[in-house]
C-alpha cells in the first residue's frame, strides 16, 4: 500500500514530445479579452472537455523511479460535485490521504480548468494548484497539460492523456527547485472500471456546465509558487468543497478472539455488492470506490470524509497473513455487503462485525 503515500506527492504530469500537438483555443488576437466578461454557455473554457472525460472509477499501475518505487494499482473514483467540478478522495489511514479536484476558474482574464491536488502526508497538509495551459482534442484522443500558474511548467507540470477508456498521467518535477530541469516522478496508466457509479451525480447537476467555481484573478498575487501548507492559507480548502458528506464505519472484531494490534484491518466501500448470497463475485471488484487500513483492535473503524453521496456496500478484512488483501486464513464479516447510503452534504454510518475466517 505504499502507493498511497506516494500519491500524496502527485502534483504534475508532462510529456514535452507532445508540444507540437498542443493547441491553445483561448488565445485569439482578433478577439480581444474582456476581463469583466461573465461566463455563459457560449464562453470558451480552456480545457473544458476534461470534465466530461474524468467521471468514473479508474484503476491501474503506477511506475516511479523514486525510492518509493512502483505498485500494481491505484483506485480513483471521480464524480461530479457541482455543475462544473469533479473530485476524488483516496486515503491510506487517518494521516495520509489525497484529494484531487478539477473545476472552472477565472485566471488571467480567461476561464480555464484548474487542478487542485494534495492532502495529508504523515499528518502534514500540502495542497497545490495547477491551471491548464495546453489542450489537444480530436475524435480519438485528448491531451491536457497543467502547470503551476506562478512558477510555470519548469517547476512542475502535469500531462493527462485520454484514449477511449484509458488515462495516462506522467509527472515531472524539479523536486522543489533542486534540479535544473523537471524529471520523471511517476506515471499512472489507468483504465476506467465503471461509469455507472457517477451517473446519479452527472444527472443531478446536468454535468458538465459552464459555471465558474472560483475566481483566481488575484489568488496567487505575491506568491512564488502555488503550494499551500495549511488549510487556513488554502484558497479552496476541502471543507469548502460542495455536495460531499461523511460515512463512519464502525468495526467490531470477535474472530479472532484476541486481535493482534500489529496487524491491519482493511475497510473498503464498493458501489455494487461483492456477494450474491454466500457467493463471492470477484468481477464486482471493479466497483471499489474507497479503501483504508486501520489498526486491528477489538473496536476500530474509520470516518470516510468528503465521500460522494450514494449507496455503498461495506466489507472489512482482518489481514491475518499481512498481504494487504483478503485471502484464505484472513477474517471478515459474515454479514456480507453491509449497506450504507449517504445523502448530499450528509452523514451516515455502518456497523461491521468481523467474525468469520475465510476458508
Amino acid at each position: 500500500m505504499k502507493f498511497w503515500y506516494f500519491s500524496v506527492l502527485l502534483i504534475a504530469i508532462s510529456l514535452s514530445c507532445k508540444k507540437d500537438k498542443q493547441k491553445d483555443n483561448d488565445d485569439n488576437p482578433t478577439n480581444p479579452i474582456d476581463c469583466n466578461a461573465s461566463i455563459t454557455s457560449s464562453t470558451n473554457v480552456h480545457g473544458y472537455g476534461i470534465l466530461e472525460r474524468l467521471p468514473g472509477i479508474w484503476n491501474g499501475p503506477v511506475y516511479s523511479p523514486t525510492p518509493l518505487g512502483s505498485f500494481p494499482q491505484w483506485i480513483v473514483d471521480f464524480r461530479p460535485i457541482s455543475q462544473s467540478q469533479v473530485s476524488s478522495k483516496s486515503e491510506l489511514d487517518s494521516l495520509n490521504d489525497i484529494f484531487m479536484s478539477f473545476f472552472i476558474v477565472k485566471h488571467d482574464c480567461k476561464y480555464k480548468i484548474a487542478f487542485r491536488n494534495g492532502g495529508g502526508f504523515a499528518g502534514h497538509v500540502r495542497n497545490s494548484y495547477m491551471i491548464v495551459d495546453s489542450v489537444y482534442e480530436d475524435a480519438n484522443m485528448a491531451f491536457y497539460r497543467f502547470s503551476d500558474p506562478i512558477s510555470g511548467g519548469n517547476r512542475v507540470h502535469t500531462n493527462i492523456t485520454f484514449k477511449q477508456d484509458s488515462i495516462k498521467m506522467f509527472t515531472y518535477t524539479n523536486h522543489y527547485n533542486t534540479l535544473p530541469q523537471p524529471q520523471l516522478h511517476m506515471q499512472w496508466l489507468s483504465k476506467r472500471q465503471d461509469l455507472t457509479s457517477a451517473q446519479s451525480a452527472i444527472s443531478a447537476f446536468n454535468f458538465p456546465a459552464k459555471v465558474m467555481v472560483r475566481d483566481f484573478t488575484t489568488t496567487f498575487d505575491g506568491l512564488t509558487e502555488s503550494i499551500f501548507y495549511s488549510n487556513a492559507a488554502d484558497p479552496y480548502p476541502e471543507n469548502q468543497q460542495p455536495y460531499l458528506g461523511q460515512g463512519q464505519v464502525n468495526v467490531q472484531i470477535t474472530a479472532p478472539a484476541t486481535p493482534d494490534p500489529s496487524k491491519k484491518v482493511l475497510i473498503f466501500l464498493t458501489t455494487q455488492p461483492l456477494f450474491n448470497g454466500f457467493t463471492f463475485q470477484p468481477g464486482n471488484l471493479i466497483y471499489r470506490s474507497r479503501l483504508v487500513f486501520v489498526g486491528a483492535q477489538a473496536q476500530t473503524g474509520f470516518l470516510f470524509n468528503y465521500l460522494h453521496p450514494g449507496t455503498y456496500y461495506v466489507n472489512a478484512i482482518y489481514d491475518n497473513n499481512g498481504d494487504l488483501n483478503f485471502s484464505s486464513g484472513d477474517y471478515m464479516n459474515s454479514n456480507f455487503d453491509v449497506p450504507m447510503t449517504l445523502a448530499p452534504n450528509g452523514q451516515t454510518s455502518a456497523n461491521v462485525v468481523i467474525n468469520f475466517q475465510i476458508p
